[in-house]
């Protein structure tokens, strides 16, 4: 894991994880004793061999898996599968943590472009009108307007991997998880 900059001296981490432990199915262990605190305005670098346990890692850290063992903590708070079913901080963390999984064929799923960029402002009942301003700014930022009435599974693994950025980064999160954000491209 490698980090930029002396962020976090003296505040709070955003994430937080001790003696984290994660198996798959009884026997395979994905994460060991994994402790981790990360900073507001830090970016860390997950690196590891092909099975280590980087994609585990942040599908907890997104609160889409829960560990066996040890305790998680976002944003001040002990995560767990009931709280994050709870209204009103279950919304708050989804809003504010993103995540881009490494294919996206596995996060599009809406029938058009336009509608999977606006899936999340709707799921957080933003009002229409603001739903449609998100999505155009997104749409325009990533330069895909000739894209927004295509379904997505037509579209290219380049064009997939845009899309896909953009129907997260369209919920303005506090904390983005990128699951090998080039590849495919």
């Amino acid at each position: 894991m490698t980090r930029a900059g002396n962020v976090g001296e003296g505040v709070a981490p955003l994430l937080e994880l001790a003696d984290i432990h994660y198996v798959y199915r009884e026997e395979i262990q994905a994460l060991s004793g994994l402790s981790l605190s990360v900073f507001p305005g830090e970016r860390v670098a997950v690196l590891g061999a092909n099975g280590c346990g980087k994609s585990t890692l942040l599908k907890l850290l997104a609160g889409l898996i829960f560990p066996r063992q040890g305790s998680y903590r976002a944003f001040g708070r002990e995560i767990d599968e009931r709280l994050l079913s709870r209204d009103p901080f279950g919304i708050f963390f989804r809003k504010d943590v993103g995540i881009l999984f490494q294919n996206s064929d596995a996060q599009l799923f809406n029938p058009t472009v336009e509608d999977e960029i606006a899936f999340g402002p709707l799921q957080m009942n933003d009002p229409p009108a603001e739903v449609r301003s998100k999505v155009q700014r997104a749409i325009e930022a990533f330069g895909i307007g000739h894209l927004a009435s295509r379904a997505p599974y037509e579209l290219s693994g380049g064009e997939k991997k845009k899309v896909a950025i953009a129907s997260v980064l369209v919920m303005d999160p506090q904390v983005l998880l990128l699951d090998e954000p080039t590849a495919g491209l």
